[in-house]
């Protein structure tokens, strides 16, 4: 029989010692061992199949070692499941796991999602939105270290919510570097058919595109700003509309909301005789698999960092409870009077591809 992998064989395979491996596998790493020694113990534990003894572990440190995941729709949505998976994987390479329930949009239903975590003794936990918006913060959240994914506290959250970590994408930058990726193609007439202003995101992508406009000298055509919905339908409609204009009077370059809108803008460019990208360029946004590559032409496209989102969300959570351990203590993660957490934005991806090339003369 084969024998079981120990910490010291880690820590001799990794060339350090068999504290630092501990450290590094409790998550307490940052601060305490180099990072080049951590990426050879995480490695070192991965070639060996190293697992820490859970069980063990929980009673020395009384704690599960899980954390519990509360979502709006990630999991049964096919959309933002990275978000899931990012956090996921973080908690596994830290020897913790996750415990994941989804509220399938209902609201009600939060606080008994979050209820039924407490009571499993989760260590901390992570909500998950599709999409970004504000969100109504459950109380449960403030007893244990918590941090919020994709979405951000709503103004009448509990007091100290505003002081839990939110990760978010920018989307800023993110509308500023499709439309500079247009800019630099050679487009002067460009418009902006988010999706619905429900959404947060939108008005910060149009900032964003707004911002590009402005340092490219080039003025934003108001009627060409427009609300274009998130699925092919509303994107076909929205594209038909503004495409159906004589050459000189229409866009030739269209930012969408998101990848599914985009995939209608190409079909009403398609259904009114012009060529995509030969006549008009169309920009979409998430990178959302099965779509976006896969559509003819393949899609440009700024693609959310949702893997990334998740696996900071986590890094916060499982950073929190290094602080309460190693400060023997136990305190939530956000308190009454706590200053509002600045929101740790995560950068997007400019995917180029075929839906996009230079302006026509």
């Amino acid at each position: 029989m084969t024998r079981k992998a120990t910490a010291l064989d880690v820590a001799r395979r990794a060339g350090v010692s068999r504290s630092a491996v501990s450290l590094v596998l409790n998550g307490r790493g940052d601060g305490n061992v180099a990072k080049d020694a951590q990426e050879r113990i995480l490695a070192a534990a991965a070639e060996l199949s190293y697992t820490p003894n859970a069980i063990a572990r929980s009673l020395r440190d009384q704690r599960s070692r899980v954390i519990g995941l509360v979502s709006d729709q990630a999991v049964t949505s096919p959309f933002d499941g990275e978000v899931i998976a990012g956090a996921d994987a973080l908690a596994r390479s830290r020897g913790f796991v996750t415990l994941a329930t989804d509220t399938e949009q209902d609201a009600v239903r939060d606080l008994d999602a979050v209820r039924t975590l407490l009571d499993r003794q989760v260590d901390g936990l992570i909500y998950v939105t599709v999409g970004l918006h504000a969100l109504h913060v459950p109380d449960g959240m403030l007893s244990v270290p918590s941090a919020l994914a994709n979405c951000y506290a709503s103004a009448d959250s509990p007091a100290g919510a505003e002081g839990l970590p939110s990760v978010q994408p920018d989307e800023v930058a993110g509308g500023r570097d499709a439309a500079a990726h247009l800019i630099a193609l050679g487009h002067r007439r460009i418009a902006f058919l988010g999706g619905e202003y429900t959404s947060p995101a939108v008005a910060l992508r149009e900032a964003g595109f707004r911002a590009a406009m402005a340092e490219a000298g080039l003025p934003v055509r108001e009627d060409w700003v427009l609300e274009a919905g998130w699925d092919i339908a509303p994107g076909h409609r929205a594209a038909t509309a503004l495409l159906s204009a004589s050459a000189s009077e229409r866009p030739t370059a269209l930012l969408a909301g998101n990848d599914r809108a985009a995939v209608g803008m190409v079909l009403a460019a398609a259904s009114l005789g012009l060529e995509v990208p030969r006549d008009v360029s169309i920009m979409g946004y998430d990178d959302e698999r099965r779509v976006a590559e896969v559509m003819v032409p393949p899609l440009s496209t700024v693609a959310l960092p949702l893997r990334k989102i998740g696996e900071e969300a986590m890094r916060a959570v499982l950073g929190a409870l290094a602080a309460e351990a190693s400060s023997a203590r136990t305190t939530p993660a956000a308190s009454a009077g706590a200053p509002a957490a600045e929101p740790l934005l995560v950068p997007c991806r400019l995917v180029e591809r075929a839906s996009t090339a230079p302006a026509p003369a």
